[in-house]
């Protein structure tokens, strides 16, 4: 039985246990010392830790949902359903991060195409949904520092301002959002059956949470504050804490501490990495002038955070490390974490179609990629 635990601990936590070993090892090399606490980028944590916290307040009061809800009572066509599901990946992405939007709206995305069998809608239609809405959560995301943690992390080790950081993943996202409305729109039109509608559709009421709801919008505009550093982070975090106590203190079980683990064993990583000069040069040779394609390389067989993580410690190109993680966020199944919150809710559903869903993943992620790589040099040159 413990051999059991600790096999699914590794297969659920794998991203945690390779910083976690990596972290050890690298112990090896440069002994622990007090400067191991210089390595940790703690605005960052402070920050993400706060962003998590409301989200997850947000969350339980079902915010969401009343939104979904809203939006999809006024569609009447099933292209226009994919088109509303997917768009509102990309855009609550911007806000509540990629894994958040996914988590959220991947459930409901489930729910009303399978109550839409009967109505003609096959398993590749499902399909083609749920990898676009993963595609469009990773893609919008990227226009906010907030939008997911590598943005976060970045923002703040490279000290960008709200406006450059939003100027320069602009482009990228506008572009972006063409290509997920063409892409969502290829499939033929549909009716929706009036009766599944009515079935998924909840009755929310925020009457009796109203109190916590308000609580909840101030704390994240507060932490938007810190991010844009009109508030100084430790006082949105103390904030935050004491308002979550006195109000929700349950939400601080929502919290992913195993990411922020992560955070912090990469940057311990990095940090004795980095204190081996003959490492620290031969890294900085190979990245610098060549971070947004390392970057997309890298995101592929480590994910994007860690490989923001890993390489701004050898280049000061922090703009070219944003624009690389990003777009590096296609491609791969693991390229972002994010991806495996839809592949989960998908692979868990009764006659899942596991290695379909996988190719086809791949297959419309690279595209993406591709398509976004040849923007970037589009604009490198012009």
């Amino acid at each position: 039985m413990p051999i059991q635990k600790i096999t699914a601990f590794v297969k659920s936590e794998s991203v945690l246990v390779i910083s976690g070993v990596l972290a050890l090892i690298s112990c090896f090399f440069t002994p622990p010392s007090a400067a191991y606490f210089s390595y940790i980028n703690y605005k960052t944590l402070a920050i993400l830790f706060c962003l998590m916290t409301v989200v997850a307040g947000l969350r339980a009061i079902g915010i969401f949902e009343i939104l979904c809800h809203f939006l999809l009572s006024k569609v009447r066509s099933v292209r226009w359903l994919m088109l509303v599901m997917v768009l509102l990946c990309f855009f609550l992405s911007m806000f509540l991060t990629n894994d958040v939007a996914l988590i959220t709206l991947v459930p409901f995305t489930l729910t009303l195409m399978e109550s839409e069998k009967s109505s003609g809608n096959s398993e590749r239609m499902l399909i083609h949904v749920l990898v676009m809405e993963t595609i469009s959560a990773n893609l919008g995301s990227m226009l906010t520092p907030f939008g997911n943690p590598q943005n976060l992390y970045l923002y703040t080790a490279y000290n960008f301002s709200m406006g450059e950081f939003i100027k320069l993943m602009f482009p990228y996202s506008f572009i972006s959002m063409v290509l997920v409305i063409a892409g969502t729109l290829c499939y033929p039109l549909g009716k929706i059956n009036a009766s599944s509608k009515s079935d998924f559709a909840a009755e929310i009421s925020l009457s009796e949470n109203r109190g916590r709801l308000i609580v909840y919008v101030g704390l994240f505009f507060l932490s938007i504050l810190s991010v844009s550093r009109i508030l100084d982070y430790r006082l949105v975090l103390i904030l935050v804490i004491v308002a979550v106590l006195i109000c929700d203190r349950r939400r601080f079980l929502n919290v992913d501490y195993s990411l922020l683990l992560t955070f912090v064993f990469f940057f311990i990583f990095i940090g004795n990495i980095g204190a081996i000069t003959q490492v620290d040069s031969f890294l900085s040779s190979v990245i610098r002038g060549r971070e947004v394609l390392v970057s997309i390389l890298t995101s592929q067989v480590t994910s994007n955070v860690p490989a923001a993580i890993l390489l701004s410690d050898f280049t000061e190109n922090g703009k070219g490390l944003v624009i690389g993680t990003n777009l590096g966020g296609l491609g791969t199944l693991i390229a972002s974490m994010a991806s495996l919150i839809t592949y989960r809710f998908y692979a868990q559903r009764k006659n899942a179609k596991n290695g379909r869903y996988l190719v086809y993943f791949s297959l419309l992620n690279a595209a993406f990629l591709v398509i976004l790589y040849l923007f970037y040099i589009f604009i490198r040159l012009y």
